[in-house]
C-alpha cells in the first residue's frame, strides 16, 4: 500500500483526541490551572469553536486538523480550538491548544454534541486572549460566544459550514407551505445571528448568493482545500489489493464517502441505481456513518449491488479507498462545498453529483465527471450510464490537475488569516 511521509496525522491525533481517549485522563475546566498561552508573540491568534465536531464527522474535522497543521508550521499564528466532547480535556502542540468541554450528545444527530458552556468558553477566551474568534455552527454557539466575549471587543468571523435553512427544506419552491415557511425562519434566525458577525467565510458560490439573496453581505468565499500528497493517484495502482482488503467486488465500483443522513440524498442514488447496475454491472458502496445507517445495512442485505461500509477515520486508508473506486457519488444538492469529493478527485476519480451545489460547481470547474438534474433518480441514472461509458482516466487526469490548481490547504489558509487580518484591522465585530 502507498505510505505517505506526511506527518499531519500525528500531531493531529494527539491534539484532537478521541471520545474514547478523552475517558482516560478527565479533567474539569472550571478547576484547572491554565498554563500559560502559546506563542504570546505571535501577529494573529484565532480561536475557533463549533458545535460541529465529532469523532466520525468529516469536512469539518478535517478543516479544523488541516488548520491545526498549518498554525503548528507558521510561528507567527497561534490557535486555541473549543470543541465539544464527552469529557473536559485540553492538549496542545507548539502553536495549538485543543479544549474540549463536556457536552451531552445531540438526539438523533450522532456523533454530535450540544456546547452549553458560557462560562467555560468564557474563560478560556480571557485566558487565551485570541484576535479573533471563527464560529463554525449555527446553533447554540454564536449565542454562547456573545455571552463568553461581552465586555469584549473580539471581533467574530462565521465560517458558513452549513447550509442549514436549505436543510429543513432543500427545494423551498417545490414544498409545500410549512416546509417553506421552515425555510424562512430559517434564514431570518441566520440574518439575526449575523448581526454579531464582523464577516462570513463561505467555500463555495451557491452558499454566497444564497446568503447574499438573504441580506447578509459582509461574505468572502474562500474554497476548502485537500492535502495533494495524502490524496494521489499513484495510490490507483493498489486499487485491486484495496478492494480484496474489504471485500469489494472486482469490477466497476462507484463509492460514495459521507454522513448517512436525509440531506445527503442518498435515497436519489440508490433509487437511481439499479438502472446502472442493470446497464453496468456497477457495484455501490456507501462509507460512513449518521442516522440512516440501520435502513441502509437492511437494504444492503437485500439488494446484491450495495454494500455499506463502516466510517473510515484513518486518513491513509480513505485515500486508498477513494483511489480504489471508479467513480465517486455525490447526490446531494445542498452540499456547501464537498470535501470528499475533492479528495476523489486528487486522487484521480471522476465524480457523479447533482447539478446544484458546492460540489457542482467543482465539477463544472474541473470537468472531471458528469451532473445530473438534482434530485431526480432517472437523471442520476442517466449520467452514471454516460459517465462509466467515458474515458475514466482522462477525467481523473483533470480532477487531479484541477486540485492541484487551486486547492492545497497552505493558500487556502493564506487567505483565511489574510482575511483575519484585515477584520482584525478594521476593528469591526459585527452591526
Amino acid at each position: 500500500m502507498t505510505e505517505s511521509t506526511n506527518e499531519t496525522p500525528s500531531l493531529a491525533d494527539a491534539l484532537f483526541r478521541t471520545d474514547a481517549q478523552l475517558q482516560v485522563s478527565p479533567l474539569d475546566l472550571s478547576r484547572v490551572v491554565l498554563r500559560p498561552r502559546l506563542r504570546p508573540g505571535a501577529e494573529l491568534g484565532v480561536l475557533d469553536i463549533t458545535e460541529f465536531y465529532g469523532d466520525t464527522t468529516g469536512g469539518i474535522r478535517t478543516y479544523l486538523r488541516e488548520k491545526a497543521a498549518y498554525v503548528n508550521v507558521n510561528p507567527r499564528f497561534r490557535q486555541a480550538l473549543a470543541l465539544p466532547g464527552s469529557r473536559d480535556a485540553i492538549t496542545e502542540s507548539d502553536g495549538v491548544r485543543v479544549y474540549r468541554l463536556r457536552g451531552p450528545k445531540v438526539p438523533k444527530r450522532a456523533p454530535y454534541r450540544f456546547m452549553l458552556s458560557a462560562r467555560g468558553n468564557r474563560r478560556i477566551i480571557m485566558h487565551e486572549q485570541p484576535d479573533v474568534i471563527e464560529v463554525g455552527s449555527p446553533g447554540l454557539v454564536p449565542w454562547i460566544v456573545r455571552l463568553a466575549t461581552r465586555g469584549l471587543k473580539i471581533p467574530v468571523v462565521a465560517f458558513y459550514h452549513s447550509n442549514f435553512p436549505r436543510v429543513f427544506s432543500p427545494w423551498p419552491e417545490r414544498e409545500p407551505w410549512g416546509r417553506r415557511a421552515m425555510h424562512e425562519i430559517g434564514w431570518k434566525y441566520a440574518r439575526t445571528i449575523d448581526k454579531h458577525f464582523a464577516h462570513t467565510i463561505v467555500c463555495s458560490r451557491f452558499v454566497g448568493d444564497d446568503l447574499r439573496r438573504a441580506g447578509i453581505d459582509r461574505v468572502t468565499q474562500i474554497p476548502l482545500g485537500v492535502d495533494l500528497e495524502r490524496f494521489h493517484p499513484r495510490r490507483r495502482v493498489d486499487r485491486l489489493e484495496v478492494r480484496a482488503r474489504y471485500n469489494l467486488p472486482a469490477g466497476l465500483i462507484a463509492g460514495f464517502v459521507g454522513r448517512f443522513a436525509p440531506e445527503k440524498e442518498l435515497e436519489v442514488l440508490i433509487a437511481g441505481w439499479r438502472p446502472v447496475f442493470k446497464k453496468t454491472g456497477a457495484a455501490l458502496v456507501l462509507v460512513g456513518d449518521g442516522p440512516l445507517r440501520p435502513s441502509l445495512e437492511r437494504r444492503a442485505a437485500e439488494t446484491p449491488w450495495l454494500h455499506v461500509m463502516p466510517y473510515e477515520a484513518d486518513s491513509e486508508r480513505l485515500a486508498d479507498l477513494l483511489a480504489s473506486f471508479d467513480v465517486f457519488a455525490a447526490p446531494s444538492s445542498n452540499e456547501t462545498f464537498g470535501l470528499a469529493p475533492l479528495e476523489a478527485m486528487a486522487c484521480g476519480t471522476p465524480v457523479l453529483c447533482a447539478d446544484r451545489g458546492g460540489i457542482s460547481e467543482q465539477v463544472e470547474a474541473s470537468g472531471a465527471g458528469e451532473r445530473f438534474e438534482s434530485g431526480k433518480a432517472s437523471a442520476l441514472s442517466a449520467a452514471a450510464i454516460r459517465l462509466f461509458g467515458a474515458d475514466l482516466a482522462d477525467l481523473g487526469a483533470h480532477g487531479r490537475a484541477h486540485a492541484e490548481a487551486h486547492h492545497s490547504w497552505k493558500a487556502v489558509f493564506d487567505q483565511i488569516f489574510a482575511l483575519y487580518g484585515d477584520v482584525v484591522r478594521d476593528g469591526s465585530s459585527g452591526r
